[in-house]
């Protein structure tokens, strides 16, 4: 299966394109604007096939179609963000080539919007498009299935993104975090919806393998798609919590800043942070992780409490953004039946698939039942 990269050496690219570069049923195609850059990654990865290739393509370009086409993709794998307000132009593309896409969309209107407004082209091309197969909602929602198996009732998702300091950090994805840093997010609490703000009042949470942190709103696909998704939750929250304890007081005052109009657009200085970030590296590890955490009523009728935990040491933390992409990408290469269609990444992957990709990179899962607050 013929598959391209977009974005292929970057830093969440690279690493879906080191991973398919072995895969023997997958012609890896490096795509970017540096095709120098492009070329000379790809011939870094080899191949037990053909070897990958490298191809200059602009993933906004107007004759991104005409191009796709000439190249004759079965596959295009868009991870060319932060995709925070990007229009829908690249999956636009891929349907008029007769291609099947995925991305790594985390933006929350990008990937809850994107089965009304993709759903009908692929259809018509017969092919399947994935927005949002990342840690969220692809990974975040298999979890959520896995501790909630069998309950009678789900009443609320608390989950937490905790990355390494020292974990490498790309300066599109800073962007898109950057972007809603202050803004006011709507958040499922208590049964309606609220609005809070992103980034500010950090709470403790605890994990099963590293230090507590203070994590703090962000807006994501998960705040919307699960309270359609899992019917009667009350509650849905999703936090980010950075391990050094400045840096993530640095975000909670650009927050304050934009609330008081001070600081229109802080996704602005995501060149400045992403250069000056490593400064606070040596204050921080290389162990990142996450944790969901459930809330309802069991098989028996017992309110209950589950959490799943995961510990990513040795920097390898970005390697989870990367997963569900790649697990897709085989399963069109091996010839399994996608859904035909566009639709957000929520319920396509089971976590039993996961399991794998923790283990070749090292990574810890726990399962733990806790106990439910008293009443």
């Amino acid at each position: 299966m013929k598959t391209l990269v977009l974005g292929g050496y970057g830093n969440f690219g690279a690493r879906i394109s080191r991973a398919l570069a072995q895969d023997a049923g997958i012609e890896l195609w490096v795509g970017g604007r540096d095709l120098e850059r492009a070329t000379a990654f790809a011939q870094s990865l080899g191949g037990p096939v053909r070897g990958a290739r490298g191809v200059r393509i602009d993933a906004q370009s107007p004759d991104l179609a005409q191009g796709l086409g000439f190249l004759g993709v079965d596959l295009v794998i868009h991870t060319a963000g932060p995709f925070q307000g990007q229009d829908y132009r690249v999956p636009q593309a891929v349907a008029a080539a007769g291609s099947h896409y995925i991305d790594l969309a985390d933006g929350r209107r990008f990937v809850c919007d994107f089965p009304a407004a993709m759903d009908a082209a692929f259809r018509r091309a017969g092919r399947t498009a994935v927005a949002g197969a990342s840690t969220v909602p692809a990974l975040s929602s298999a979890v959520v299935d896995h501790l909630a198996a069998g309950w009678q009732s789900l009443r609320s998702i608390d989950i937490c993104i905790a990355p390494a300091q020292g974990a490498p950090r790309g300066e599109a994805t800073l962007a898109g975090v950057l972007a809603y840093c202050g803004a006011p997010i709507r958040v499922w609490q208590g049964g309606r919806w609220t609005e809070q703000p992103g980034w500010a009042h950090p709470a403790k949470v605890q994990f099963a393998r590293m230090k507590p942190r203070r994590g703090a709103l962000c807006d994501i696909p998960d705040l919307e798609l699960f309270p359609a998704r899992y019917a009667g939750v009350q509650s849905v929250m999703f936090r980010a919590a950075l391990e050094v304890g400045l840096t993530q007081h640095a975000f909670a005052f650009l927050a304050f800043l934009r609330r008081a109009g001070l600081l229109r657009a802080p996704q602005k200085l995501a060149p400045l942070l992403h250069a000056t970030g490593g400064v606070f590296d040596a204050f921080g590890t290389a162990l990142g992780g996450m944790v969901v955490r459930v809330e309802g009523i069991d098989a028996q009728g017992a309110v209950a409490r589950r959490a799943w935990h995961i510990a990513a040491d040795d920097n390898h933390g970005p390697e989870i953004p990367c997963m569900a992409a790649i697990l897709l990408a085989r399963r069109l290469a091996r010839g399994d039946v996608l859904p035909t269609g566009a639709h957000a990444c929520a319920g396509l992957l089971t976590l039993t698939e996961f399991d794998p990709e923790f283990t070749r990179w090292g990574m810890v899962t726990d399962v733990i039942n806790e106990a439910p607050p008293a009443p």
